[in-house]
């Protein structure tokens, strides 16, 4: 039997954002890809909404080549790890070897201080009250877009709940490509 090709889904151990993993999670899987989950312990995670994830793995033991795309999902806890060094490894090794990183709401901030979103397209969460995300995306080189899913490269950003589920659909589109 063939083995079904993976994407590694990145939450913070405490509230990741709900919609931001549970719905492109369904998306992949009914696409035919399996997931597994990564966080900075093993366990369940918590989402913000109360949603439970088993982290299958921790960062550290993560083998890049084993994975199609990286999804780096956002929430208030991912907002405290931006500068985790792990995680911005895993966005470093997912692009050494040119795989789809894909990051939703407050995640492209990550991606941008490891330093691939250099000289690229990206959105980013904001509100009224707080553009700290985006000035993060500027001042790290990225171009910032305002718009809810930004392509760029082998690179997709979403900016927030709302896109959760064209943010699953634009990746398996990408991944069938």
């Amino acid at each position: 039997m063939k083995e079904k090709k993976k994407i590694l889904m990145v939450v913070s151990f405490d509230d990741f954002r709900d919609e931001e993993y549970f719905i492109p999670k369904e998306i992949f899987e009914q696409a035919g890809f399996e997931t597994e989950t990564t966080s900075l312990e093993k366990g369940i995670a918590k989402g913000v909404l109360g949603g439970e994830a088993v982290v299958d793995l921790i960062v550290k033991d993560v083998q890049v080549a084993k994975y199609e795309a990286v999804v780096f999902c956002g929430g208030s806890g991912m907002a405290e790890k931006l500068d985790n060094e792990m995680f911005q490894n895993l966005a470093k090794d997912f692009h050494k070897e040119n795989k789809l990183i894909t990051a939703i709401c407050v995640a492209p901030a990550l991606l941008a201080k490891a330093g691939v979103l250099k000289d690229k397209e990206a959105t980013v969460w904001s509100s009224a009250l707080n553009k700290e995300y985006i000035e993060i995306l500027k001042e790290k080189g990225a171009m910032y877009k305002d718009e809810p899913i930004v392509v760029s490269g082998q690179i997709v950003t979403a900016n927030g709940p709302e896109a959760a589920k064209k943010f699953g659909e634009t990746i398996i589109e990408l991944l069938k490509n």
